[in-house]
């Protein structure tokens, strides 16, 4: 067999397609484009491990297919580069995070094209690179100068608001503004002070600052999103995270609530990200009402999509954070209510809604009086209500919601039922709509819709309160109080925010002597010296990192523009992105903030197009297998070893150590009820599951003296003590989940495409199952994929010597082609790509078998593999004899003529029985099937001269005879 050199081959067809911009791609073509874009990465200091080529595979093999098919293919490539991963190495090592990103970006670009993948290159984009963000300070800029008109249900600029201000004041606005934004007159407009007139706009403007309650982590010194925190901690480096008020630039997303729910209907995206978003927006409709305070001028307001339930109300409970949870407290109750309002600030707001099992709370002192019946209710204070949702407290129900039926059990408070189908339990509420609405005044008798509308009907007539639709959507947070992010574009004078003029775009970041907050806890960028516009101070805070991936997809398409954010020329031939293709966990962060950035530039004019992606795929992640150990909490002076000794526990010393437990010990738990797992290395375990514990402790200084407790014994300080047996290997646990670097189980590419070559890891990865699933990664079957590229290349020698035939090809070897060509078409359209890999190597056998090396069969052949290993393909289209690229070969046109079959073998039974296989043409009627059957010697042998009672043909599938 010829030697399939993979190293020579795929870096000399890596350096043609650099050198010859095989894969740069124009804005002006006659050709239909086809827009095809992989979420760019964040380029972390660990490089590519094997589960991020998945989506870019999959994507680079459609693009493949889409040029071959004669589209004008954009698929770029960039990097999300902003982030605090290098923030937090130059905190440790002062290295600015420029050079860091540049390293790493350096790393990951060699990886990427040694995978051989089809990037634009001349496109790529960095969020960090000056000449980018400038237009994402633009961006903010634009947002700045803008309202919502709901009216017009689209955003407007701020000079359209100021001239009706100018001429009849804001009484016939309707728009997206602050709560408190008060009506005023055209007078009263006009007399304002140039100071006060931009304070009002501020509660207007679509991006603005006020003081908000955010999620602060202290370690990192900034604010969080919402999504960027899990279970009172920060996703990125597990610190804790408190909810703090703080000022901060927000974005009024929530002007576009409701067309970024109705925008889901029109695009094809997966329905679990779908639902997220509608979710996360949470979109309901019902009243707020107002309720009095017993003794107090203040007053509860509540939102409530049940207000049939109004009757069963018992109490009141406010979120910790609502401003009304102080000053309702009574003097006897303030020191209990503060240290309940300062433990759930640790808590994350995910967490308090997950957390069904534990019911806290704490009474204010005050009581509410009930709007219609004018009882007294007590008003409590609980984490399990959130301040962002509705008004930030709540009118409990404990009969009819679930939550509130725990507290009132806990606090002993009463149960209302109201409505004749309730069952409630001694453990369970029940929240039914079926029945008929009791013990609620004029509500009674009425169906729960019907009360429902009457409800809300008497409220408004008594003025206690208004029809509402409501959202759990925020305004986004925008502001990060860290140095490695775009600078906002804004100067303060006189404590107003004014912005940068455009000629002075970008804003650069400033040099700083640390990256650390500055001794009066300003962000990083107050350690800049001049960092200021002709005298008065600039914006301190820096962008989030979604800043820059909300509309990243638009400069690909005009990435050196250095006069617009891109042209329309550009702009009207991509128009959006046909296939998008990253991660679900970006549901409701860069996947719906990029369409909020999207609607707005639409708006403005900007753009064409209302959503930015037709379609989005979510490709599963392939998951590592992770070696844990088992940790007993704290640390310890001696071990209660876990079998029956007479000696009881082993004391070691006066200082005490961290013990880890074998996990083969049977009864943990008796022994040890506080264990935990640690994970551990890969490469510190056999085959068998045991941990080299000498290599483990090389690594991890703090455990060198640890105590390490097997079947037989413990080690200790490098030595096996025997105490029952000389068991004394070490078992970790082995699982399955996500690969990180975190979790000591990434798997290195580069030493697979070294091994094996880059277009076998291409097309094993396809092979391992469907791009949307996630799976474990193994490589039992890449030796498998590795062997078929040989065979394929093998197919094109004779012995060392390349060989093709012109001969023409047999019925036979162009129906393998035709079927090969019908379904690796079909797979790529629909994404079924682990399948395409089968059928190739199912075709390649047949070939084989065929013997078969014409080229009107291998060379159609070829171009249908290119997408798939494109430089194996590369390096046979060219010995087959071209000098362009197979890039840019015409995928072959799939004829059924050739999958036509000119006979069917049918199985023929006799009495129910298959006793023989007999071939009839394809076109034979039911008669001449019947005649034939009837005729065959072996089927007479099995009728033993009987006559046929019933002869029945199924055309071109089965002949069953009864006799």
């Amino acid at each position: 067999m010829a030697e399939y050199n993979f190293q020579e081959i795929e870096k000399k067809w890596q350096a043609y397609w650099r050198d010859q911009k095989v894969y740069e791609v124009s804005n002006q073509s006659d050709k239909p484009k086809y827009y095809i874009m992989d979420m760019f990465p964040y380029p972390s200091g660990a490089g590519l491990h094997v589960g991020h080529p998945l989506g870019y595979i999959a994507s680079d093999i459609v693009a493949r297919f889409k040029r071959l098919n004669g589209f004008n293919v954009l698929h770029p490539m960039g990097f999300d580069s902003f982030g605090l991963p290098a923030e937090q190495y130059a905190i440790q090592t002062g290295q600015h995070p420029a050079l860091t990103t540049e390293q790493n970006i350096k790393r990951y670009k060699e990886q990427l094209k040694a995978l051989g993948f089809s990037y634009d290159w001349s496109r790529e984009v960095r969020t960090s690179d000056p000449k980018f963000y400038k237009w994402t300070q633009w961006i903010f800029k634009l947002i700045y100068k803008s309202w919502y008109d709901n009216k017009q249900d689209k955003a407007r600029h701020i000079d359209d608001l100021i001239e009706i201000l100018e001429k009849e004041g804001n009484q016939n606005v309707d728009a997206a503004c602050d709560a408190d934004t008060p009506i005023i007159s055209a007078d009263e407009w006009n007399g304002y002070s140039e100071k006060e007139q931009q304070l009002f706009l501020l509660k207007y403007r679509l991006t603005y600052q006020a003081e908000t309650t955010v999620n602060w982590c202290p370690a990192l010194g900034t604010v969080l999103s919402n999504d960027e925190v899990k279970d009172g901690f920060s996703e990125r480096g597990g610190h804790p995270v408190v909810k703090k008020k703080m000022p901060q630039w927000s974005m009024r997303i929530t002007a576009y609530a409701d067309r970024l729910l109705s925008g889901l209907d029109k695009i094809d995206w997966p329905e679990p990200i779908k639902e997220m978003q509608r979710n996360w927006i949470g979109k309901s409709y019902g009243a707020e009402i107002d309720f009095d305070i017993e003794d107090s001028e203040e007053k509860i307001r509540v939102f409530t999509t049940r207000i049939d339930t109004i009757f069963g109300v018992s109490f009141m409970v406010l979120a910790p954070e609502s401003e009304l949870a102080l000053k309702l407290t009574t003097t006897d109750q303030r020191n209990e209510v503060e240290k309940y309002v300062e433990a759930a600030k640790n808590r994350s707001e995910r967490e308090r809604m997950s957390d069904t099992k534990h019911v806290s709370g704490v009474f204010t002192g005050s009581y509410a009086v009930h709007p219609f019946s004018g009882d007294k209710i007590p008003v409590y204070i609980a984490d399990y209500v959130l301040a962002g949702y509705g008004t930030g407290a709540v009118m409990a129900v404990p009969s009819g919601d679930q939550r509130d039926f725990d507290f009132a059990k806990k606090f002993d408070l009463p149960k209302p039922i109201i409505n004749d189908a309730q069952k409630l339990t001694e453990t369970e509420a029940d929240s039914t709509k079926e029945g008929k609405i009791i013990n609620s005044d004029f509500l009674n008798g009425l169906s729960t819709e019907e009360a429902m509308e009457r409800g809300i009907q008497e409220v408004e007539k008594r003025g206690i309160g208004v029809r509402k639709v409501n959202y759990k959507l925020r305004d986004a947070i925008f502001g990060r109080q860290r140095y490695w992010g775009e600078p906002i574009p804004v100067y303060y004078e006189d404590g107003i925010p004014r912005l940068v003029p455009d000629e002075e775009l970008p804003l650069d970041l400033p040099q700083v002597d640390e990256y650390l907050p500055t001794e009066d806890g300003d962000p990083p960028l107050g350690r800049a010296n001049d960092w200021n516009h002709n005298g008065h101070p600039y914006e301190l805070s820096t962008m989030p990192g979604w800043a820059g991936s909300s509309w990243y997809f638009f400069r690909y398409m005009d990435p050196d523009n250095d006069k617009e954010f891109c042209s329309k020329e550009a702009m009207q031939y991509w128009q959006d992105v046909d296939f998008y293709l990253g991660g679900s966990e970006h549901a409701t962060g860069h996947l719906l903030y990029s369409r909020f950035w999207n609607k707005f530039l639409y708006d403005m004019g900007i753009i064409e197009v209302d959503e930015y992606a037709k379609k989005l795929v979510n490709q599963g992640m392939i998951q590592g297998v992770s070696s844990k150990i088992l940790k007993v909490a704290g640390k310890h002076n001696g071990i209660l070893f876990p079998a029956p000794i007479e000696s009881g526990a082993i004391p070691l010393g006066d200082e005490p150590y961290d013990i880890f437990i074998s996990s083969d010990i049977e009864d943990l738990e008796q022994y040890y009820p506080n264990l935990y797992s640690q994970n551990v290395s890969i490469e510190w375990v056999d085959s068998s599951n045991i941990l080299d514990i000498e290599s483990f402790k090389s690594q991890w200084n703090e455990f060198t003296d640890s105590v390490f407790i097997t079947k037989g014994g413990y080690w200790h300080k490098g030595k096996f003590n025997q105490v029952i047996s000389t068991e004394d290997s070490f078992k970790t646990i082995q699982e399955v989940e996500k690969m990180s670097k975190s979790k000591f189980n990434v798997v290195n590419p580069d030493e697979l495409v070294e091994k094996y070559g880059a277009d076998t890891l291409r097309m094993y990865e396809m092979f391992l199952g469907p791009i949307e699933q996630s799976k474990p990664w193994n490589t039992n079957g890449i030796e498998g994929v590795y062997k078929f590229l040989r065979k394929f290349w093998s197919l094109f020698h004779e012995g060392d010597t390349f060989k093709v035939s012109d001969a023409e090809p047999t019925k036979d070897e162009l129906k393998v082609l035709h079927g090969t060509i019908k379904k690796v078409s079909e797979d790529a359209e629909r994404l079924s790509l682990n399948t395409s890999v089968s059928t190739f190597m199912i075709a390649v056998n047949e070939i084989s078998a065929l013997k078969c090396n014409k080229r009107a069969i291998l060379e159609p052949m070829t171009i249908v593999l290119s997408p798939f290993a494109p430089h194996i393909a590369e390096e046979l289209w060219h010995l087959l004899g071209y000098d362009t690229s197979v890039v840019d070969a015409v995928y072959p046109a799939f004829e059924e003529k050739h999958l036509v079959e000119d006979s069917i073998e049918y199985p023929v039974s006799v009495n129910g029985k298959m006793r023989a296989k007999i071939s009839f043409s394809a076109e034979a009627s039911k008669e001449e099937i019947e005649a034939g059957a009837l005729a065959n010697e072996t089927i007479q042998k099995w009728m033993d001269g009987k006559d046929p009672r019933k002869v029945i043909v199924v055309p071109k599938k089965i002949v069953n005879i009864v006799v």
